[in-house]
């Protein structure tokens, strides 16, 4: 028997867009201001988008880097575009 988790599954592939030319988008442990900063990622980085949250007003989504998808966290969804 086969068994998998909806938590898992790739929903989507997303680009880091507006951060800027000398800013980076602060990919974080949690969906909020409050929690650690894992990774500074640059604009044109790819990622894997699997859910999103609201917290304080604020659309967050759990993500996963592409080339890396072990490394994973949370990021502004302002921040994320279409492939």
């Amino acid at each position: 028997m086969f068994v998998a988790s909806c938590g898992d599954l790739v929903t989507d592939r997303t680009v880091v867009t507006g951060a800027g030319p000398d800013e980076l988008l602060k990919l974080r442990a949690g969906p909020g201001l409050d929690y650690k900063v894992v990774l500074g990622l640059p604009d044109g980085t790819s990622l894997n988008r699997r859910s999103c949250v609201t917290e304080v007003g604020q659309l967050w989504c759990q993500v996963s880097l592409t080339a890396a998808p072990k490394i994973t966290g949370y990021v502004s969804a302002d921040y994320l575009s279409e492939r």
